[in-house]
């Protein structure tokens, strides 16, 4: 049976490490090389431009480095990313944790092997590979800064990366769970309850069994009865705050 060829974007500021990717995997059947890159802003352009559903991707680069690619990718085709490092065993570890795919440099054939193995099944599932994406944009890895959590949406058939600081509010409707940012709804990947667990720490707080807001991004809170709230948010959207998560509001006004 035919298998669909996989297109490639190899993105590494070494020429040398380049070729010696290129030619590795060019022994590969069904991988076709799309292009390379040689930094950051390249890769971005390639990507946008190509399309690959693979990427090849070197974390240490002048200018802009690999994290800041995929933090970049906020929007459009998302292709499957795998990460090249020549990081230590710590960094390794922290790969790990997250069941990110990396290589190790110098890259042997055999995990070589496996990795385009594994691209090739997740090239399948678009959602998984947003949801690797996201997990690769949101890996703490010294020295790098604390990543800003990311966050999967969904309009129609396409995915879209978000900035945890850029959403308003969550609404769940039904068994659908809403997505509002200033110029936008999107469905989300998760249920409302997973999604308070994964942003407890941050800015979010319950107002309503069906309702998380960012509480950066409140406008206005009016009192409507004893315990009862309308909450408005900056792109002028209102909710009302339920009796049973009125306490919350204590920590809106309190921040």
């Amino acid at each position: 049976m035919d298998r669909r060829a996989i297109e490639t974007l190899i993105v590494d500021d070494e020429p040398i490490a380049r070729r010696v990717l290129r030619e590795e995997l060019e022994a590969i059947p069904d991988v076709v090389i799309a292009g390379e890159a040689g930094n950051g802003r390249q890769a971005l352009q390639q990507i946008g431009e190509l399309k690959p559903d693979l990427v090849f991707l070197d974390l240490q680069m002048p200018g802009m480095g690999g994290f800041e690619v995929v933090q970049k990718l906020g929007s459009g085709h998302l292709p499957v990313i795998v990460i090249v490092t020549a990081f230590d065993q710590h960094a390794v570890k922290a790969f790990e944790a997250g069941a990110v795919d990396y290589l190790l440099k110098p890259v042997s054939g055999a995990r070589l092997g496996k990795a385009v193995e594994r691209a090739r099944n997740l090239c399948k599932r678009p959602l998984a590979v947003a949801n690797e994406v996201a997990k690769i944009a949101s890996t703490d890895l010294p020295p790098h800064p604390v990543a800003h959590r990311k966050l999967v949406g969904r309009i129609g058939k396409d995915y879209f990366l978000l900035d945890a600081d850029d959403v308003l509010a969550f609404q769940a409707a039904g068994e659908l769970v809403w997505i509002v940012t200033a110029k936008q709804r999107l469905l989300a990947t998760q249920t409302l309850r997973t999604l308070e667990d994964r942003l407890r720490e941050r800015q979010f707080q319950r107002v309503h069994r069906n309702a998380i807001v960012n509480v950066n991004q409140v406008k206005k809170m009016s009192v409507l009865s004893n315990k009862r709230w309308l909450v408005t948010l900056s792109n002028s959207l209102e909710l009302v705050v339920s009796k049973r998560q009125a306490h919350n509001i204590r920590k809106i006004l309190d921040t």
